[in-house]
């Protein structure tokens, strides 16, 4: 009867969904979207039409910043025992200049910690607008690259690939993209993501 019970617990384990945990902000939020039409539920979408058995938590807050998920991040772990962490975040610490090194600090400690939980790690990387100098833009592009070289981190160098050079594809406020960009910004994500998806 025990090795009966191991048996079907072991099944069971085997045949859960994998969870996704995205921490990210606004661009991960639907930011003033309809409710379904942003990128993680297009995601989710893609990945019940290729009957990929993962369930999505989105835990993505407008305004977000490094230090704010990396506050956040804990108990996220502790809750919902992700296999994937997708971290996109660091924009909303560029748009206020704050310094590359501290953002870089807290991307480093994010993925650091998902790892000590068992999961994989997704970074989404983002630039700035070349208005914040060329000397910052570079340093924060750079950032991403850097700490997925440094953590052999899977990373997606650009989210708004494809996106940011044409303004049709932006809402009213010229920062966050309109729903019709968000199938893009998954094309962009979904390459890195899908490998990590089925890697286990």
């Amino acid at each position: 009867m025990c090795a009966l019970w191991l048996l079907l617990a072991s099944a069971s384990a085997h045949s859960a969904p994998k969870t996704v945990l995205v921490l990210g902000d606004s661009l991960s939020a639907e930011y003033g979207l309809n409710r379904g039409s942003g990128w993680v539920a297009l995601l989710e979408q893609r990945l019940k039409a290729e009957k990929i058995d993962a369930h999505i938590v989105n835990a993505s807050i407008s305004g977000e910043t490094t230090s704010g998920g990396r506050a956040r991040l804990p108990a996220l772990l502790g809750q919902h025992h992700p296999a994937i962490v997708v971290i996109e975040l660091g924009a909303n610490d560029g748009l206020r200049g704050l310094p590359v090194p501290a953002a870089e600090a807290n991307l480093r400690a994010m993925v650091g910690m998902a790892r000590q939980n068992k999961a994989q790690v997704l970074l989404v990387g983002m630039r700035m607008p070349p208005n914040y100098g060329r000397a910052y833009t570079e340093r924060f592009f750079g950032m991403y690259k850097k700490l997925s070289k440094d953590l052999k981190a899977p990373l997606v160098p650009f989210m708004l690939e494809g996106v940011a050079e044409r303004p049709a594809l932006f809402q009213a406020d010229r920062l966050h993209p309109s729903a019709e960009a968000h199938p893009i910004i998954l094309a962009n994500i979904w390459p890195q993501f899908s490998t990590l998806v089925t890697s286990r």
